[in-house]
């Protein structure tokens, strides 16, 4: 996240959240952190703050109504009367204890944080944070004994690494906020709570979202269903992904009769390739537009997943980034293995 430096914090306090199957306990903290420490309150923001990505925005959902979606409700009070905040913490760490029963869920502090002066596209708001730490780091301590130094071992938390976060920002209040989320743990379906059962968070439609799905289907496509359909090389995957980045990369908007014709071509992967898409868009519970604009900050992120590379056994890597016509691939059977032969008129 940017701007970081301007932001203020304004109110944290601590709660400790264990696992209710465990017998783990639910602890409150009587009293909000004391800021005085301008050092500590700078570490603390860029500890809750930096993991964020402000344009992959989520929103609160219910079932029947938005009103009873019970984080939403605890932020929107803290939001209309900064006296509430303690006694809404207490209710927020409490929902989230509740839906800690998981085996994988681990205990953890749940941090409760009020900002201001956060930026989100071109304009500051009000924000508050919801951030849970299940992760303990191994350090040594050094400190002085007598005329010598001892060196002892501790836990702690690591300031770069959040494990869940989410960051709720003061405005589009009636279709369920702004939300930021962070989500580094317990990433499997079956134990995501943070974000469906706890949170209650749906993605927001819009084009960051589109063109950061779309490429992370392309991917997931080509990696498994194409390469496990159609009788296809791995060179022949590498130009499919070289194609499909390259179209997001060159065109402003993405159409997607567009994107098969120019991109698939082949009538029987296009059909394949719908189908693939609709048991994507049923398995993550949301739909990808077939026509928008493309951002260029999803296609950034993404760009580093689509690696265009071939490895061969343990000794040679071939990264191709287009015409693969001058590729061949055969069999030697002289020597009794495989080749790839290319053709390239300078080398640098």
């Amino acid at each position: 996240m940017t701007g970081i430096e301007n932001v203020t914090l304004q109110q944290v306090i601590v709660h400790k959240v264990g696992n209710p199957s465990r017998n783990e306990e639910l602890k409150f903290s009587a009293n909000a952190l004391t800021l005085n420490d301008d050092v500590v309150s700078a570490m603390l923001t860029k500890y809750f703050l930096s993991p964020f990505n402000e344009n992959e925005h989520y929103h609160f959902t219910h079932l029947s109504d938005l009103s009873m979606n019970e984080v939403y409700t605890y932020v929107t009070n803290i939001f209309e009367d900064s006296k509430s905040f303690n006694e809404e913490s207490i209710k927020i760490a409490s929902f989230l204890y509740s839906k800690s029963t998981h085996v994988k869920v681990k205990e953890g502090e749940l941090y409760v944080a009020v900002f201001d002066n956060v930026m989100l596209g071109n304009e500051t708001h009000k924000a508050v944070g919801l951030f849970k730490s299940e992760t303990k780091e191994t350090f040594l301590k050094v400190f002085p004994h007598g005329q010598s130094w001892e060196v002892i071992q501790d836990e702690g938390i690591d300031i770069n690494k959040l494990d869940k976060g989410c960051l709720i920002f003061n405005t589009n209040q009636n279709e369920g906020y702004t939300v930021c989320v962070v989500d580094k743990t317990n990433k499997q379906n079956d134990t995501r709570y943070w974000i469906t059962d706890f949170l209650q968070v749906e993605p927001t439609a819009n084009d960051y979202h589109n063109t950061d799905q779309y490429l992370g289907l392309c991917k997931l496509f080509i990696d498994n269903e194409y390469a496990e359909k159609f009788d296809v090389s791995k060179s022949d995957q590498v130009d499919l992904m070289n194609r499909s980045m390259e179209y997001f990369k060159t065109k402003d908007q993405f159409n997607m009769q567009e994107f098969a014709e120019e991109v698939i071509h082949h009538p029987e992967v296009v059909d394949t390739f719908m189908e693939y898409k609709q048991q994507y868009q049923k398995s993550r519970n949301f739909e990808i537009e077939d026509e928008f604009d493309i951002s260029l900050s999803a296609v950034k992120k993404q760009d580093k997943n689509f690696k265009s590379v071939i490895k061969l056994d343990k000794n040679f890597h071939l990264y191709i980034h287009g015409r693969k016509d001058l590729m061949e691939k055969g069999y030697d059977e002289m020597v009794g293995k495989k080749f790839y032969k290319l053709y390239y008129e300078e080398e640098s």
